[in-house]
């Protein structure tokens, strides 16, 4: 009789625990209900990315020497590293360099194990076009910094953190 009546104490505690769950997830539910939204008017407006995001990886050829250390860290093998020996003072010397940013992950292992820092990550989220092959770039793309879009006198910049205080 004791261990039916723990059973049945315990059951009840767990209903009431399991309730109070359900109420809380309808509180949350409807505080998010009579909120509006919040458009943003993409070319005009943009979000400042945080400092932790991984947009577009920037490439300077004259640090880059050949060693490959990206294309063996990379997941899927993807920076494509050509070279050529130079017999007569016994180092590579590097001919093309590319990433096809629409097969990357955008993990960000070449940038972190690159030994010459040839590799960085800027904050460019905008690799859309209508044409994949597009987004196979070669060392000069890959060289081209993006305009900031803080200094971007054209743009409305929003921080995320705004956006959370206007709720």
């Amino acid at each position: 009789m004791f261990p039916m009546l723990t059973q049945f104490l315990n059951s009840g505690q767990q209903t009431i625990r399991a309730t109070r769950y359900i109420g809380q997830g309808f509180v949350i539910t409807l505080s998010h209900a009579n909120r509006l939204p919040v458009t943003i008017q993409y070319p005009y407006e943009k979000l400042i990315a945080s400092e932790r995001f991984r947009g577009r990886i920037h490439f300077e050829f004259d640090k880059c020497i050949a060693c490959e250390v990206c294309v063996r860290v990379c997941p899927i093998n993807l920076p494509l590293v050509d070279w050529k020996l130079e017999t007569n003072i016994r180092k590579k010397r590097l001919l093309n360099y590319s990433i096809d940013f629409g097969i990357c992950i955008f993990c960000g292992n070449c940038v972190e194990y690159c030994p010459t820092n040839c590799l960085s990550m800027t904050e460019e989220y905008e690799l859309s076009t209508y044409d994949r092959h597009e987004l196979n770039y070669n060392q000069i793309a890959l060289g081209r910094l993006p305009v900031s879009i803080i200094d971007d006198y054209t743009i409305r910049t929003i921080s995320s953190n705004s956006l959370n205080q206007e709720d």
